[in-house]
């Protein structure tokens, strides 16, 4: 029988709001800081000395949405180390983009058994939280961070992130985007939702614990967008794990029911889509995840009434409905997002030890079933490349042989852990999404590197060439993949989301906040691991 699928939005759901009024820390008034999609789309003085001639694309210290001294500190140090100059500007717009940007509310629960902090962090140009895009937002800083109790720290900005996304993936596991909680709604302006404008989802299962707390405006949808993609859950946990690993904070984990309860919620989500399309019997088993968008792009909607592709089950892989960019998969076993799962929910283990032991010991055995299931049905044989990982299987022989730009990719395996960048099977996987046989390899005279559906056949993204540089020790691709980079931003100085192959004048997104944290990471890296690097001339 075919379920009924509610439509994201229809829903109201009142819950009690708490007596304890929240305290926040805002970012100055709208009214005496221009609109940064504004300011970024036009080049400012003064502009960098080199060929380029970068805009200084930073604003003012009053109107950055979080000051951090490690940052500026940071950017300080790296200047007499970058000796291009026009290098050094796109570092010193990109790396403290998030910070300056993006942290667009910080504060406290209005729970009033416990002070808990959260941080509301913004794709930048729309008013929404990711998971995926968040953790990675913070991850740009994740070299900085260090143990603090203070709620100006870095450390305080990552503990927000984290209670805000467990309150996320308790309220609805299935979604990707969120909007701003209640603490904060009344101050910032609210994502246009999908499901307005005549474009309604239709997701299963329903949402009635995705609504927050009502206000004095009325009920609030926390939920911007309910796309299922395991990457999603996984970047929790990779925020999660980064925090411990630098920080070592157990008390902040194990005091906190609530990142408890979001494991648990993530084992349960991720086990009930571990299961297969059909029974033993033949019948066709209920899908735990369906979406369907009424839309005239393929890959924003689902197949099979919403249910997707079919999928083999008790291959110990996860079924994954959307890629990180947001596309709907074609097979749904995907590769990549079940490598950066696994990877860090074994990582996360180490944490839960501390506080529940046979949780602990569920999330290993998990963490290695997928393992196991990459590693017998994730792979494919290609006929120029030999053994390689494909992007996406069904467990039946279906295999898709491409690479998109989005973390995580196959490109990028080896920055979550789940590979040495110097294994074999991962060498050929790299030679291929480097390649023309890649479907979404992009080449032409501006940038060569992967790209996707997403936007596109043409647009290749710089996110992809950041990735390139990260996993290669090769000095002469690392450099090659920089100057590439440092001459696609048709003189803006930010790093876009995709860029004409042919045209550095035709691009998306002038302002995407994880791709420049991303680049600001690539230039840390280099500052330790290749330093002279930085001392070369990109003219």
């Amino acid at each position: 029988m075919k379920p009924h699928l509610f439509p994201l939005g229809a829903l109201t759901l009142h819950l009690a709001s708490a007596s304890k009024e929240a305290q926040i820390t805002l970012p100055p008034s709208p009214q005496s800081c221009p609109d940064y999609s504004g300011h970024s789309s036009t080049h400012h003085q003064p502009l960098s000395t080199g060929r380029y001639k970068l805009s200084y694309q930073r604003p003012s210290p009053a109107c950055r949405t979080f000051n951090l001294t490690q940052v500026e500190e940071t950017i300080l140090s790296l200047k007499p180390l970058i000796k291009d100059p026009d290098l050094f500007r796109l570092f010193e717009n990109c790396f403290p983009n998030t910070l300056d940007t993006a942290i667009t509310w910080k504060g406290f629960s209005r729970n009033v058994t416990t002070e808990e902090e959260l941080t509301f962090i913004t794709t930048g140009d729309i008013p929404a939280m990711w998971l995926r895009d968040s953790a990675h937002q913070l991850s740009s800083y994740v070299s900085l961070l260090k143990p603090s109790s203070s709620p100006h720290s870095l450390a305080s900005l990552y503990r927000g992130a984290i209670n805000l996304q467990a309150r996320y993936i308790l309220s609805a596991p299935h979604c990707n985007a969120f909007n701003a909680p209640l603490e904060a709604s009344s101050k910032i302006p609210t994502a246009t939702p999908f499901g307005s404008d005549g474009m309604v989802d239709y997701v299963h299962p329903p949402l009635p614990g995705a609504f927050d707390f009502e206000d004095t405006t009325g009920a609030k949808s926390i939920v911007h967008e309910c796309k299922y993609e395991l990457d999603s859950l996984a970047s929790f946990l990779q925020l999660s794990w980064e925090y411990f690993s630098k920080t070592q904070d157990l008390s902040f984990f194990s005091g906190n029911k609530t990142w408890k309860k979001a494991i648990e919620t993530i084992l349960s989500t991720a086990k009930e889509l571990q299961g297969g399309t059909y029974n033993r019997d033949g019948s066709v088993a209920f899908a735990p995840y369906q979406f369907q968008r009424h839309t005239s792009t393929a890959t924003e909607t689902l197949s099979n009434s919403g249910a997707g592709a079919p999928v083999k089950g008790a291959t110990g892989m996860v079924r994954s409905a959307f890629r990180p960019s947001d596309d709907a998969c074609t097979y749904q076993l995907f590769v990549p997002g079940n490598m950066m799962f696994s990877s860090f929910l074994a990582k996360c283990t180490k944490i839960m030890e501390g506080i529940d032991k046979g949780v602990a010991q569920a999330m290993g055995n998990m963490a290695k079933g997928i393992r196991d299931g990459i590693e017998r049905f994730g792979r494919m044989e290609h006929r120029l490349f030999g053994r390689m990982y494909a992007y996406e299987v069904d467990g039946f022989g279906s295999a898709n042989a491409m690479d998109d730009a989005n973390i995580p990719s196959l490109l990028s395996a080896p920055l979550f852990g789940y590979v040495d960048r110097n294994d074999t099977i991962y060498q050929n996987t790299r030679r291929f999404v480097l390649s023309e046989s890649n479907p979404y390899f992009m080449w032409g005279p501006v940038l060569n590197s992967t790209g996707g559906p997403h936007v596109g056949p043409g647009m290749a993204w710089p996110m992809g060439l950041i990735v390139r540089a990260l996993t290669t020790d090769d000095d002469e691709e690392i450099f090659s993949s920089v100057k590439q980079i440092l001459s696609s931003t048709a003189g803006y100085g930010l790093i876009h989301e995709s860029v004409n192959t042919h045209s550095d004048s035709v691009w998306t997104r002038h302002w995407f906040s994880w791709a420049n944290g991303l680049f600001g990471q690539l230039i840390l890296d280099l500052r330790d691991r290749k330093p002279h690097l930085l001392s070369r001339s990109y003219q």
